[in-house]
């Protein structure tokens, strides 16, 4: 038997566990029978703390509901950090931690967390792509992960689960695939997302690179710096930062909630 704990940020659900001395060696399939909503605890994604190999002071291994580990997950590491921080007795000001896409940086602030995300890459704009039968004008960039961003008018109206189904599995962006989000402006500043997530196959209340990527586009396409204010499916207010210069986008963090919700024991086949 093993102890977890769920957290969650802005909704984007998580178990998280201690995996500093290596005792828990989980399939993949053990993991998404954890993330199964009605035979496991449920959740959106796995994170497990582990040693740090390369300076920072941990390691976070993130994997999606599907078992399949991703490169990074936004929301993730702000339950990350704040988790660790909670191992740490809440003693920390700041931690750093090591992940597929990177270092990333952390630091407290009240109640919520900010992360200092990766530099994003392979920013591409007004893709015309044929989704669920029609054309639509797609955006994208990498944020930690692959994200698509097609801004809509009437956000409510989406079709979430076919439209982004039509978009992650995209030609164009195989044979990894890629999250979508759809986005509505707000006001000045100002955004609203819904979100399919890839390993998860479905929207979730929330998902932070994502947030990134879409409040990024939306800064390119309408000259705006930040910070820009996003909000969820779940409706929770989250602040993306970032420098603008010639080359692109650099100091990218985003401002949220991280917030534990339960613990308990791990009792799964295969696990002792």
């Amino acid at each position: 038997m093993s102890k977890f704990w769920k957290m969650n940020g802005a909704g984007n659900d998580f178990v998280v566990v201690d995996n500093r001395d290596h005792s828990l060696d989980l399939s993949k399939d053990q993991i998404a029978l954890l993330c199964q909503r009605q035979r496991g605890v449920g959740a959106d994604g796995f994170l497990a703390v582990e040693p740090a190999e390369n300076g920072a002071d941990f390691r976070m291994r993130y994997y999606n509901a599907d078992g399949g580990e991703a490169e990074m997950c936004g929301n993730g590491a702000r339950c990350f950090a704040r988790f660790v921080n909670f191992l740490e007795g809440g003693n920390l000001e700041s931690t750093s931690f090591e992940t597929i896409a990177g270092v990333i940086g952390a630091e407290f602030v009240g109640d919520q967390v900010r992360i200092a995300l990766s530099s994003p890459f392979d920013k591409v704009l007004n893709l015309q792509l044929d989704l669920a039968g029609e054309s639509h004008t797609v955006h994208s960039v990498n944020t930690g992960v692959p994200h698509a961003v097609i801004f809509v008018d009437d956000l409510d109206g989406v079709d979430i689960k076919s439209l982004g189904a039509a978009t992650r599995f995209h030609e164009h962006f195989a044979p990894a695939g890629t999250n979508a989000n759809f986005a509505a402006i707000e006001g000045p500043a100002a955004i609203r997302i819904r979100t399919y997530e890839r390993g998860v196959e479905d929207e979730t209340l929330a998902c932070g690179t994502g947030m990134a990527a879409a409040a990024l586009i939306y800064s390119e396409l309408n000259d705006v710096d930040g910070p820009i204010k996003v909000r969820v499916a779940g409706g929770d207010v989250l602040e993306i930062d970032f420098d603008r210069n010639s080359e692109g986008y650099e100091n990218v963090t985003l401002l949220g909630p991280a917030d534990f919700t339960f613990e308990g024991t791990l009792l799964i086949p295969g696990l002792s």
